[in-house]
């Protein structure tokens, strides 16, 4: 039977047809724009690419869309220490714990130390992680029982962990990007299970994100590894058991937050904008509408919860009323804890954080000067950068006897010719201190900062309200703790600043896609 034809459907047809060819044609991976070779193509050089995605949320973490704001005082500055002049910053999208960490985190931390590092020889290391419990002593008050159960009795477990050095803090985070990133890849198949069930004696042989990049811990791979369905090939399409950073699935390390980053995320000013973008092609608006005191977003900025019902007239965080006055009246306990409560007391901030007012200060990542923030960048404001890379003095990379890889700190004669630093420690670039030649100003005899005076924040169980506004800054040295003192981590965000599967840029493209679905 003949099948009559339209011109109209034969162009249809054809193009459809040509549609079709085209696709086939294409690499299922990707093309190089630059030279038209397929990605991931054995017979086009092997050059491996993989598909666009957006980086996943490590356990613990929130997401905190970055943007501007004021940093610095909010109130009025009853100490009169001026370290906290106001001023306009733009700190980039991260994430951020969604509580302090707690006893029970930290002894897993020491648990897996304890562990690993079991010999004699590392009794140094095993007594170096350990929190300073004796920090709850006071001369004047008995607190013995803190002393010996905060940190290891399961009533506790979910509280605060505290007596933690700056120190401390930062090894915690190591440890923990590589626990995260170590389980992602056991999850995944690209390393063999069985190796988390013998951690007893690892000593340095235990995994490290770095070494394992740099090619010098080689763990047994897992059966996905090998199999067939392995996505990673290498160039001559044979299954990779080694995973890149390129592949997208180990994530960026666990730090301590800036400064900058810890306030922004604090006042978790989203909760103020009226009409935030929540999906592609659809814009928010750029408005705050009130200038916060606490971190809480409220009508207004007391320290009660002013909703209607049973939470009106609570408290929205842990802190000290007044002298002698650290949880109320029997039968009316204003914020129900003496001391510290657990991580997720209280209601969370515009951002799910929660007690980013009170319960314990927070270390940040920042070394403390009276006028930090002046002076810094107007984006990613941070001071403490004293510059890094990897030690290749035996002609190559090295692990250390934790099973870390060697860094040494980049010297002034390395810089000299750069354009954007000329030294490898710039702690102390344009921090307000005389340059005049021959003065120096000794730690402890005309000033209590030094070089290792690390910022807090927060606000504690024993604090004042004054403290608990995230523009308040105090500090302490980085090898002393405190029974008033915790951390957080945060994590770098990579790729688009939105989230929520926007791109970076405005997508024209999708919004007219958009407009046209309405």
């Amino acid at each position: 039977m003949a099948i009559k034809m339209n011109w109209k459907t034969l162009i249809i047809i054809l193009s459809c047809a040509a549609s079709v060819s085209s696709c086939k044609s294409k690499n299922k991976s990707g093309q190089s724009d630059v030279t038209g070779w397929n990605y991931n193509d054995k017979n086009m050089g092997g050059f491996q690419v993989a598909k666009e995605k957006e980086e996943k949320t490590g356990p613990g973490l929130v997401f905190i869309q970055g943007g501007t704001f004021t940093q610095g005082a909010t109130q009025e500055d009853v100490m009169g220490d001026w370290n906290n002049i106001p001023r306009r910053i733009t700190v980039n999208s991260f994430y951020m714990d969604r509580t302090e960490v707690a006893n029970v985190h930290y002894r897993e931390y020491m648990y897996w130390v304890n562990t690993v590092f079991d010999g004699d020889e590392y009794q140094a290391v095993r007594n170096a992680v350990l929190p300073d419990t004796l920090v709850w002593r006071s001369e004047l008050a008995y607190n013995e029982p803190l002393v010996e159960y905060y940190l290891r009795h399961p009533s506790y477990n979910y509280y605060p962990v505290v007596g933690v050095t700056w120190k401390q803090a930062n090894d915690f985070c190591a440890w923990r990007t590589d626990r995260v990133n170590e389980g992602e890849l056991v999850k995944r198949g690209y390393i063999n299970k069985n190796s988390l069930k013998n951690l007893s004696g690892l000593g340095q042989e235990n995994f490290n994100t770095k070494a394992y990049l740099l090619g010098e811990y080689q763990p047994t791979p897992g059966q996905a590894a090998k199999s067939k369905k392995n996505p990673l090939k290498n160039p001559n399409g044979t299954p990779r058991t080694n995973v890149t950073f390129e592949d997208g699935i180990l994530l960026p390390g666990y730090r301590l937050p800036t400064e900058a980053e810890w306030e922004y995320a604090a006042l978790g000013l989203v909760n103020q904008n009226p009409m935030p973008s929540k999906k592609e092609g659809k814009r928010g608006e750029e408005l705050l509408t009130n200038k916060q005191v606490y971190s809480w977003s409220q009508n207004v900025n007391g320290l009660r919860d002013t909703r209607r019902g049973s939470w009106q007239g609570t408290f929205l965080a842990n802190f000290k009323r007044g002298a002698g006055d650290n949880m109320g009246v029997a039968g009316g306990l204003n914020d129900r804890a003496v001391y510290t409560a657990p991580v997720t007391s209280f209601y969370p901030n515009g951002f799910g954080l929660y007690n980013m007012s009170g319960n314990v200060n927070e270390w940040t990542a920042d070394v403390y000067r009276p006028l930090s923030g002046v002076d810094n960048d107007d984006v990613a404001s941070y001071r403490g950068n004293r510059y890094e890379t990897v030690d290749m003095s035996s002609g190559k990379a090295e692990r250390d006897s934790l099973g870390r890889i060697k860094n040494r700190y980049i010297t002034d004669a390395e810089s000299k010719n750069r354009r954007n630093y000329q030294k490898g420690d710039v702690i102390n670039y344009l921090d307000g201190d005389s340059s005049i030649a021959g003065v120096s100003y000794g730690y402890g005899i005309t000033t209590l900062i030094s070089d290792k005076s690390r910022v807090i924040k927060g606000g504690s169980w024993n604090d004042r309200a004054y403290w608990l506004s995230p523009g308040t800054r105090r500090f302490l040295e980085e090898d002393q703790s405190s029974s008033t003192v915790g951390f957080r981590c945060a994590m770098d965000r990579v790729g688009s600043p939105e989230g929520n599967g926007h791109g970076t840029g405005i997508n024209y493209k999708a919004r007219r896609q958009n407009s046209r679905k309405r």
